[in-house]
């Protein structure tokens, strides 16, 4: 199948999904611009209050009318069984939309994201008759027993780098634990999720279960944390931001919020990782992955000594011959930086580094690509100390920093982060290492002899310290949805 299109001839969703409908709504216009070319895509309004209110007033008619908390939960699922399948049978739509807007290759888009949110719908929607409680020891004559229920509302604001996954991973939850969901899209790259919005209408959710709202962080974004009709907010983004909406979430009146913010994830690389060849391809590919636009990115790299000069130069090479290009291209291997505004801020912090000691081995600038894509060369820089701005803050892009060690305590010290820890990786032949590296960084994931996560569904994804708290996927994922209720039953 040849996944390469023109990106004219793709329509595009417009207006809000509320209520199992699109609605136009007044606000402040934002034009909506293709990375690849930085041509307009579509134009979004800001929803701002006035959408979450109407998305609110859906919900709640839509959870009072259809009892989607209180059915027989094998019927939730059947609902979510037939929204996968449209997922599914959308999938080269869903993976074109994808691809314009965001800095999702096609290549990867069709058979790779687009089968991927369908497979998490999947997985959750097995989940629906699966949330139990338990009854607790008590005396005679009396009956203890917890149970999980639905906040009613879940509110999630998802981020720009992987549209329709991380969507997934908060809305199929949510719905599957009962809630109905308000979600915000990225200003930079809404139109996958409206297209999936309309895909749960097709497959028969009923209107109002499902809302996806467009507009800024600042307002539509801010209503939804503020809202006291919602019960639960789950994010994921900047730690800044992240931070910004727990303090909102606490004034405007309690409620949980669930984070996965930002990393500077090591990956640690022993004197016997096996083959070098390998080895120098995982580690290129943790940190060129979707430009480097990836809250897991593999930002520090930390070598054993003894093989730093051969891995090194093996990983510049790979970085070298990346083909940048349009995001609709399938022989395009290397994508472009989300936005000028992002593509700036990337080239100034590197920049910056730079000035405070480090070396560039490859990289350190604009990327000439075939349009006007912001395109940034892939960087590899060493001597950077750690009270550098290259070791303090997240670049979010391609950009990897380069480290020696001798012995493996000295490798575990230099993976500890004062700031995040959200991932972390060991590439090593000695079992006892890996575990040995496993138990001690402090990192909410860890991957062994790889970096990054497999396209599985049941173990949860989550951060720890400034890199976030509660858990995306697996079991983790749903319980997060729901709320213990203790019942204690006196028979006597």
């Amino acid at each position: 199948m040849t996944l390469s299109f023109n990106p004219d001839s793709v329509p595009v969703p417009s207006g809000h999904h509320i209520g199992g409908r699109f609605v136009d709504l007044p606000g402040e216009e934002i034009a909506v611009l293709r990375p690849s070319d930085e041509k307009p895509m579509g134009q979004i309004t800001d929803g701002g209050a006035v959408a979450v209110d109407m998305a609110v007033v859906a919900a709640k008619k839509a959870l009072a009318e259809t009892g989607w908390a209180r059915m027989n939960p094998r019927d939730r699922a059947k609902v979510l069984f037939r929204f996968a399948e449209k997922i599914e049978e959308k999938a080269i739509y869903l993976g074109r939309l994808e691809a314009m807007g965001s800095s999702r290759l096609i290549s990867g888009t069709v058979t790779g994201d687009a089968v991927r949110t369908a497979g998490v719908v999947r997985y959750f929607a097995e989940y629906c008759d699966k949330l139990e409680g338990i009854v607790t020891a008590t005396k005679a004559d009396t009956l203890s027993y917890t149970r999980r229920e639905p906040y009613g509302i879940a509110g999630a604001i998802v981020p720009w780098n992987f549209p329709m996954i991380t969507a997934a991973w908060k809305f199929a939850p949510a719905l599957a634990a009962g809630n109905a969901v308000i979600m915000k899209t990225s200003e930079l790259t809404p139109h996958s999720l409206l297209a999936l919005a309309e895909c749960a209408a097709e497959a028969g959710l009923p209107g109002g279960l499902f809302n996806v709202i467009n507009g800024w962080g600042h307002t539509t974004g801010a209503a939804i944390v503020a809202h006291p009709a919602i019960g639960i907010v789950s994010f994921t983004g900047s730690t800044k931001t992240g931070a910004a909406i727990m303090s909102l979430a606490a004034n405007s009146g309690i409620k949980p919020v669930v984070l996965e913010l930002g990393g500077k994830s090591p990956q640690i690389v022993t004197h016997d990782p096996g083959d070098m060849e390998t080895v120098a391809t995982r580690v290129a590919t943790a940190f060129m992955a979707n430009a480097g636009q990836v809250c897991t990115l593999a930002s520090r790299l930390i070598v054993q000594r003894s093989v730093a000069d051969e891995l090194v130069e093996r990983v510049l090479a790979k970085a070298r011959v990346i083909k940048p290009g349009p995001t609709w291209d399938e022989t395009t291997t290397f994508a472009p930086i989300i936005s000028a505004t992002q593509f700036n801020r990337i080239d100034a912090m590197v920049q910056q580094t730079v000035q405070q000691g480090a070396e560039v081995l490859t990289g350190g600038q604009r990327l000439e690509g075939p349009n006007a894509g912001n395109f940034y060369a892939p960087t590899v820089l060493a001597n950077v100390s750690r009270d550098n701005l290259g070791f303090t803050d997240e670049f979010f892009g391609p950009v990897m920093n380069v480290t020696t060690f001798d012995d493996i305590e000295e490798a575990i010290a230099e993976a500890q982060h004062p700031t995040y820890g959200l991932a972390a990786s060991v590439h090593t032949q000695d079992l006892k290492v890996a575990l040995k590296v496993a138990d001690a960084v402090e990192a909410g994931m860890v991957w062994v002899n790889q970096h990054g996560r497999d396209p599985e569904f049941t173990y949860a994804a989550g951060g720890w310290k400034g890199a976030g708290f509660g858990k995306d996927m697996g079991r983790a994922g749903i319980e997060e949805f729901t709320r213990q209720k203790a019942v204690w039953i006196n028979y006597n």
